[in-house]
């Protein structure tokens, strides 16, 4: 593509994301003209919307990029994480509530929330009765146990969270069950199974999070004669009201009833549906044209519509919308092994030379996007300080960004001049690639030239999240954006900050931070049992990486998520950041096409 033809590009990109952002302005004022006033927009942001009980017909979500993955051991999506609960179950899981309350823990194949001895090293935890997988057959504790011993398999199972992985073997005596050489070939020792509803984990060292842990997916039970290892995400075996009928990758999915599962079993899961179908687009507006014209229910992704899809849903369907904070941050991130980006101060320069609020703008102003961010750690994480913490004024004074001081940190990193690098981005996301051409132009400014390389999203952990091809491919700007794993410092940094998470595949920690100070802050944490200490060491991990600069925060993200009016039980989750799937049935009688013209009208 030629120079010209990028920056009209750009330019068009841009100019659609600020005529959106005005709009919004306008919407958040009171204006906007609401035709949809309905159920109302933003209803299912803290409260249920459509309840109902009724059961049957074919939920239709809507997707502009697969799973990186379906097995539950390998999947570092939010949005496949609240798919999986269709399929998986957890010791552990979470409350079907709307908000705050939906981060709750409860039990789920597990009759408690485990019994807690030995000063908090040790958890025992008893199966319920009925659980079965879809073929009959019972669900037992070695069930469970084997899933979990799949995180070791990293050679074969890349991509997903490790956390159990470090905190149950930190010394990595234990090589997973696809090289298990022991004697007794019991596996891993700090995990034990008396029997077969009975399981005992023994921790080497205390961590108050392991609760939470044990409700990701990656903790699901795997029956060891079904798993088909890399290919298991091709056709997981269910243990949930819902099992895999069909699997197009890139194309579509469908789930249908799982007859083996027991409603009296599982206090969490309703099944309303009779199938779960998705289609997978290639292109965000043809998406979002689907979901307005009532095509389709919901947005798998759940990251919210595109630039032109939410001009048309704030103009004509607005109480289909609900504006939610995602929990995310939306950032840019430094590889430390791309030159010049070793440098702190080549990094400080980007940092300084960005214009925040066009960043801000790019990803759809203060409504659709969110305020600006301007540190690393999310508001809804005890220990943020939100905008009272803004290390270089990205709010402030230098929401503009600041040339004087870029070009100063770039004398300090030895690029008087100004340098040469690759700003990666996925190629399905709109909003992130008018981002990129916005942070492009920023630095065009101080010196830097910036080529953008748009990658396939469901390719993720083996482009951005393979240090070797990040540096092969000279990707000195990573563009992304995390949510927590689960509601703490530890959720939600560790994967990013702490160096024993660096991963050959599947790494999140693109800027392949080894700091010992921040791990070290993350050790203390896990340990702490008072949650003011707790609080107070978040706040000191989240300013280390600040004044390491390896991150350009962009926004802490609200979006605009299109609601479809067959759509009951419909509420945001803050577990997921997302509306909770689960809980999702539809109005069978009632299309969504109709559905959204009566609203419409009115």
């Amino acid at each position: 593509m030629t120079t010209q033809h990028a920056s009209r590009r750009r330019t068009q990109a841009l100019a659609a994301a600020a005529v959106v952002a005005g709009l919004l302005t306008t919407t958040a004022c009171g204006g906007g003209g609401d035709k949809t006033s309905g159920v109302g927009y933003d209803a299912a942001t803290t409260k249920v919307v459509n309840a109902g009980t009724t059961k049957g017909g074919a939920l239709r979500f809507a997707a502009t990029q697969d799973g990186d993955s379906w097995d539950t051991t390998r999947s570092y999506y939010g949005f496949a994480w609240n798919f999986m609960r269709y399929y998986s179950r957890q010791l552990v899981t979470y409350k079907t509530e709307p908000g705050k309350a939906g981060a709750t823990l409860t039990p789920d194949l597990a009759t408690d929330m485990g019994r807690v001895s030995d000063d908090g090293r040790t958890y025992t935890f008893t199966l319920r009765d009925e659980v079965s997988w879809e073929d009959g057959k019972p669900i037992t504790s070695k069930d469970v146990k084997y899933g979990i011993e799949r995180q070791w398999a990293q050679d074969v199972l890349s991509g997903g969270p490790v956390y159990l992985k470090d905190i149950l073997d930190p010394d990595g005596e234990y090589h997973g069950p696809y090289q298990d050489e022991s004697a007794d070939k019991l596996g891993l020792k700090a995990v034990e199974t008396p029997d077969d509803r009975t399981i005992v984990f023994r921790l080497p060292q205390r961590n108050s999070d392991f609760p939470q842990m044990l409700a990701i997916p990656s903790a699901s039970p795997v029956r060891q004669d079904k798993d088909t290892k890399s290919k298991y995400g091709l056709r997981p075996f269910s243990s949930g009201p819902y099992r895999f009928e069909s699997y197009d990758p890139g194309k579509d999915l469908q789930l249908v009833r799982n007859p083996q599962w027991k409603e009296a079993s599982d206090p969490i899961r309703k099944a309303y549906p009779d199938t779960v179908d998705v289609k997978f687009f290639s292109n965000a507006n043809d998406m979002d044209q689907r979901l307005i014209a009532g095509d389709y229910d919901l947005d798998l992704g759940q990251s919210g519509l595109s630039p032109q899809g939410r001009q048309t849903a704030l103009k004509q369907h607005k109480g289909n919308l609900d504006n939610p904070l995602s929990g995310y941050v939306r950032y840019a991130t430094f590889p430390q092994n791309v030159k010049p980006f070793d440098n702190e101060h080549c990094r400080r320069a980007v940092i300084h030379g960005a214009d925040h609020l066009s960043l801000q703008t790019a990803r759809g102003g203060p409504v659709a996007g969110g305020d600006i961010g301007t540190n690393m750690l999310p508001p809804t994480v005890p220990g943020a300080q939100g905008v009272t913490y803004d290390p270089f004024d990205m709010a402030g004074a230098d929401r503009n960004g600041n040339v004087a001081k870029a070009k100063q940190e770039l004398a300090a990193c030895g690029k008087p001049d100004g340098f040469t690098t690759t700003i990666a981005v996925r190629n399905n996301k709109p909003v992130e690639v008018a981002t990129a051409q916005s942070l492009q132009a920023s630095l065009k400014k101080i010196g830097i030239d910036a080529q953008i390389d748009q990658y396939d999203g469901s390719q993720t952990s083996g482009i951005v999240g393979s240090p070797d091809n990040v540096a092969k491919k000279g990707y000195g700007i990573v563009i992304d954006g995390w949510a927590a794993d689960f509601p703490s410092v530890q959720g939600f940094g560790r994967p990013l900050w702490d160096g024993k998470y660096v991963l050959e595949s599947g790494n999140v920690n693109y800027a392949l931070i080894k700091d010992k100070a921040i791990d070290d802050l993350f050790d203390a944490y896990a340990k702490e049992p008072d949650e003011a200490a707790k609080v107070r060491i978040a706040t000191q991990i989240n300013h280390k990486v600040m004044e390491g600069a390896y991150y350009l925060p962009f926004t802490y993200e609200k979006y605009l998520n299109w609601r479809g009016g067959r759509l009951t039980n419909v509420y945001m989750t803050d577990a997921y950041n997302g509306y909770d799937f689960i809980s999702l049935g539809v109005n069978s009688a009632k299309s969504s096409k109709s559905s959204k013209s009566s609203q419409s009208s009115q």
